[in-house]
């Protein structure tokens, strides 16, 4: 059965307009716990990901993705001239891991943070609790479904 995410990523590092051009990315650089155990154990392919600028104004949901990859170890941990790497990092054990992802669609509407925490059906939904920094996130089926009639979108579950 398909899973449901949201990814966050500073449009100054990877916007949708980035993942719309390339149309297929490596998930990379995630280096909290919690999300890498979130893609290497839990997200499959086909699974869809609601995609969230953060760390800019406004922040919100401006697209659609789609795993594309089971998980595999990230390269840029070995990579000494990555920003990721990590020295701690072996190959033959691995400490960080990664799903890829494809562009699926741009939203026409941002659905804004303060949309999301207006609307009284995503009161739960993780992105809008206080704290809840996580750039790897599960999103319930419900919670999916309004955020893409919120945006208008042209995909639907």
């Amino acid at each position: 059965m398909a899973k449901y995410w949201l990814l966050k990523s500073e449009p100054d590092v990877y916007s949708i307009a980035d993942l719309a051009r390339d149309g297929r990315t490596m998930w990379d650089g995630v280096r909290n716990y919690q999300a890498r155990n979130l893609m290497r154990d839990d997200m499959r392919i086909g699974d869809l990901a609601l995609f969230y600028h953060s760390s800019t104004e406004p922040m919100g949901v401006v697209g659609l993705a789609r795993v594309c990859s089971e998980s595999y170890p990230d390269p840029t941990q070995f990579d000494r001239r990555s920003a990721y790497f990590d020295p701690e990092a072996k190959s033959d054990d691995p400490r960080w891991y990664l799903v890829d992802v494809e562009h699926v669609e741009t939203f026409q509407r941002i659905v804004t943070l303060a949309d999301l925490k207006r609307e009284k059906a995503l009161k739960t939904m993780m992105v809008t609790q206080r704290g809840a920094r996580l750039s790897v996130q599960p999103v319930a089926k419900g919670h999916m479904q309004r955020v893409l009639r919120m945006a208008e979108a042209n995909s639907s579950l």
